[in-house]
């Protein structure tokens, strides 16, 4: 007796689209087949005109618990997650208390066991004071060690040479950074706020978090950890120039990987003037160039995972002039529908967007038993309509926030149903289980 046996599903994963049954067992996939219809189950779904995927790993997201909860929470944001495909997270510590600290680290857990739908994990923040924190870190209490080499949203920025040097040189597990170069910006702020006063046009953030001060940090970084064979992964790259760093070829033969986020694809310079603060996100959305250079990138493999920075802001805080507006953008409801209209577009192929959100992530962050739909994996699994659009709106957001940057757009795709650890978790538009996810464990 299995618990639950999806049929006709067309499932991609492994590089290849095959339909196939997957019967599923204690939260785990328990059989892969071409005709499983014999085997008796408590539940069968028929997923004929369906694509089934492993649910999407976000790298990156920041859900604003503890102490910036009138944002996000645990609960909202998993929620939004899991609506929009998302399984597993792996959350920022530029929370309030800052998670710099195996207490505070140990908190963001023991909040999550009790409130998150998805699956999680937890980056350790670098600061200039925490050096002998992150030397003694157990490799396997945190997804990565997250080091801001440019100030953003939190009081972060490591900008100690010295300790910046040691991080690279010691840190036990995979180093993920934010880069951008403060002094480039401040200087850059400094000149517009001359021109224009309070009243700076927010087209004009992609000029001030300048594609000089993303290259000049992330040249940095990559220079510190070829020479301290560290392991690094670059965040949200946003510039064309940043991206001749980085090496084609398999994720797992690299020591230094790249990310890219959805927002960075989806939206160009030219959306500024009807989204605004909306879109206004460190680093920022660059040019249309840019943007089609980094699809470009993941097409060649210079780009290893795609992710979100899922950063909600309240709709008041958006409404403010340039330098008061916070940066920063909901995502993870519609990440996964954003990333499929470039499969509509002929841009990426199914196979791609599956390496990239769930292959990759799993591989580059040693996740044991998830990314791939294969036997005796964890059931987190997507199923997805391509052929059933889905019209965005503001009342639609499940996150805490309320609104989305892709109002009134309609996607060409719906997500169907989510699965965590096997568990049914939303199902045509709602959730339908408040079942608690699991900390993610690693093979390190």
């Amino acid at each position: 007796m299995t618990d639950l046996l999806i049929v006709n599903a067309n499932v991609v994963s492994d590089g290849e689209i095959r339909q196939l049954d997957v019967a599923i067992e204690d939260g785990r996939i328990s059989q892969l087949g071409k005709d499983l219809s014999a085997l008796t189950s408590k539940r069968v779904v028929d997923a004929a005109g369906l694509t089934l995927m492993p649910g999407m790993i976000d790298d990156q997201v920041h859900f604003r618990e503890p102490g910036l909860t009138h944002k996000g929470e645990i609960a909202t944001e998993s929620r939004a997650a899991v609506a929009g495909g998302i399984t597993s997270y792996m959350e920022m510590p530029n929370v309030n208390p800052l998670t710099i600290d195996e207490a505070a680290l140990e908190d963001k857990y023991q909040r999550a066991a009790q409130k998150s739908l998805a699956n999680f994990s937890f980056y350790l923040g670098a600061s200039n004071d925490n050096l002998e924190v992150i030397k003694r870190l157990d490799p396997k209490a945190a997804c990565g060690v997250k080091v801001f080499m440019g100030a953003s949203t939190g009081n972060m920025l490591v900008d100690d040479p010295i300790i910046l040097e040691n991080i690279f040189a010691s840190s036990p597990i995979l180093i993920a950074t934010h880069c951008e170069d403060t002094p480039t910006i401040t200087a850059n702020e400094n000149r517009y706020r001359g021109m224009y006063g309070d009243n700076v046009p927010m087209s004009f953030h992609p000029l001030i978090r300048s594609e000089e001060a993303c290259y000049m940090s992330s040249s940095m970084a990559i220079a510190l950890a070829r020479k301290h064979d560290s392991r690094l992964h670059v965040l949200h790259l946003t510039t064309e120039k940043e991206l001749a760093q980085f090496a084609a070829g398999d994720h797992r033969d690299k020591r230094i990987t790249a990310e890219a986020c959805v927002h960075h694809l989806f939206f160009s310079d030219q959306d500024y003037d009807s989204k605004g603060a909306l879109i206004k996100c460190n680093p920022a959305v660059k040019q249309e160039s840019d943007r089609l250079a980094i699809l470009k990138a993941i097409q060649e493999d210079r780009i290893d995972i795609i992710a979100t920075d899922h950063a909600p802001h309240t709709w008041e805080e958006k409404q403010n002039s340039y330098f008061k507006a916070p940066s920063g953008l909901p995502l993870v409801q519609d990440a996964l529908l954003s990333l499929l209209e470039h499969y509509h577009r002929g841009v990426l192929s199914l196979e791609q967007i599956v390496k990239k959100t769930s292959h990759a992530v799993a591989d580059c962050f040693d996740i044991v038993d998830r990314g791939y739909v294969r036997e005796g994996y964890w059931a987190d699994l997507v199923l997805v309509d391509l052929n059933k659009p889905t019209r965005r709106q503001h009342a639609d957001a499940l996150s805490k926030c309320g609104w989305t940057p892709f109002d009134g757009y309609e996607f060409r795709s719906a997500i169907h149903t989510t699965l965590v650890n096997g568990e049914m978790m939303f199902e045509n538009g709602v959730i339908v289980s408040e079942n608690k996810g699991q900390r993610l464990l690693f093979n390190r």
